[in-house]
C-alpha cells in the first residue's frame, strides 16, 4: 500500500432542470489529502461502497480514485463498474446498472456517466430518500504493487458495514467479504452523484389484497396475497403495516419484489417494516396462516403503505387495501349434515 494525495478529474455535466448533483460518499478525502493505494488485487476482485442516498432522485454517476505511486502511468481498461440495490451487507442486491470495460486515467477521481463508450446511453438509477445502494469496482487485471495504479482508501478509519470485497478464496470462488476483516483500515474512494430534485416529488402508491380461498373454513389455512405498487412519478420509501385478525394464527410470509423495488425476503407475524419502491416496483407478499379453530363470522384484514417524506402522495385513498373473507358456510354444512 502506498499514500498518495487526491486530485479530483472535473468532467460533471450539468444537473437536470429543477435538481442539484449531489456527491455521495463514505470516504473523508478531500482536494490534496493523502490517501493509500491498496494492492493486493486478482483479476475479477472487486471493492464495494454501500452508499446512502440524500433524497429521492437519480444516480447520475459513479467515481473512482484510481492512482499509481508517480501518477504517470498510461490510462486502463478494467472490468465493469456497477450498481445494485442495498442486500445483505457485505452481499449486494439485485444489479441496477453496470458500465462494461471503464477506461480510468491515472492520479484522479474518474467519472463515468454513460452505460456504453460512445457516450448515448446515460447513467439513471432511481433511489429513495435513505435508500442504501451499492457501487462496486471490478478489476480485469491484477495491479503491479508499488507500480500500477490501483483504488485508493482514506486514513481515517472504516464504517461498519459500508466497504466490501468480493475476494477470490481459489479457483471460481469469489465471496464477497467485510473489507474490515481482511484488514483494510479505511475508507473505499468510491462514490457516486445523485441528482436530487429540487421540486416537490409526488409517488402514487397502491395496495391491494387477495386471499385464498376466497372463504375461509376454521381450523384451516388460509394465503393472503398483498401487493404495493408506485404508480409514480417518484421513487418512494413507504412504512407497510398490515396487523393480522386475531383468529388468524401461525402466520409467516415471503417477499417478492421486481421493477427495482426492495423488501425484507421473509418473515413472521404482522407486516411493520419499510419497502423502496421506483416508479413502477412493486413488491408482493404471500401470508400464510390458520384460521383458528371455532372462528365466526366474518374475517377483515386490511393493509396500509404510508409514503415518507419528502415525497407525498397524491392519492391516499388507494393506500390501504382492506379484504373481507366470509365463512365458508356450504363445506360446514356439507361437513356437519350430509353423510
Amino acid at each position: 500500500m502506498k499514500r498518495w494525495a487526491l486530485a479530483l478529474a472535473a468532467a460533471l455535466g450539468s444537473a437536470a432542470v429543477g435538481a442539484v448533483e449531489q456527491t455521495v460518499r463514505n470516504d473523508s478525502l478531500e482536494n490534496g489529502q493523502a490517501g493509500v493505494i491498496v494492492y493486493g488485487f486478482v483479476a475479477g476482485e472487486a471493492a464495494a461502497s454501500w452508499l446512502t442516498s440524500p433524497c429521492n432522485g437519480t444516480v447520475r454517476a459513479v467515481q473512482v480514485f484510481w492512482t499509481s505511486p508517480l501518477a504517470n502511468q498510461a490510462m486502463q481498461i478494467h472490468d465493469s463498474l456497477k450498481v445494485f440495490r442495498a442486500g445483505t451487507f457485505p452481499n449486494p442486491g439485485t444489479l441496477a446498472a453496470e458500465i462494461g470495460g471503464p477506461v480510468l486515467n491515472d492520479g484522479v477521481i474518474n467519472e463515468w456517466r454513460y452505460l456504453d463508450e460512445n457516450n448515448t446511453v446515460p447513467l439513471s438509477v432511481p433511489v429513495a430518500l435513505n435508500e442504501t445502494f451499492v457501487v462496486a469496482f471490478t478489476y480485469d487485471t491484477a495491479p503491479i504493487t508499488n507500480v500500477s495504479p490501483s483504488l485508493v482508501r482514506d486514513t481515517n478509519g472504516i464504517q461498519s458495514g459500508r466497504n466490501a470485497l468480493l475476494a477470490n478464496l481459489g479457483g471460481s470462488n469469489f465471496v464477497w467479504l467485510d473489507s474490515a476483516t481482511l484488514g483494510l483500515t479505511g475508507d473505499w474512494v468510491i462514490r457516486a452523484v445523485v441528482d436530487c430534485p429540487t421540486t416537490p416529488q409526488t409517488a402514487d402508491i397502491v395496495v391491494g389484497m387477495s386471499a385464498n380461498p376466497p372463504a375461509y373454513v376454521a381450523g384451516s389455512s388460509l394465503v393472503y396475497t398483498i401487493t404495493v405498487a408506485n404508480s409514480g412519478p417518484v421513487a418512494a420509501s413507504a412504512s407497510i403495516v398490515d396487523i393480522f385478525p386475531a383468529s388468524y394464527t401461525g402466520v409467516s410470509w415471503i417477499c417478492l419484489s421486481s421493477g427495482g423495488a426492495s423488501c425484507p425476503a421473509s418473515g413472521n407475524g404482522n407486516l411493520t417494516h419499510g419497502a423502496v419502491l421506483p416508479p413502477g416496483g412493486q413488491v408482493t407478499y404471500t401470508v400464510s396462516g390458520t384460521v383458528a379453530p371455532g372462528t365466526s363470522g366474518d374475517l377483515s384484514n386490511s393493509a396500509t403503505a404510508v409514503v415518507s417524506a419528502p415525497v407525498t402522495d397524491p392519492n391516499t385513498a388507494n393506500n390501504t387495501a382492506t379484504l373481507v373473507v366470509q365463512a365458508n358456510t356450504d363445506l360446514i354444512f356439507r361437513s356437519n349434515f350430509e353423510p
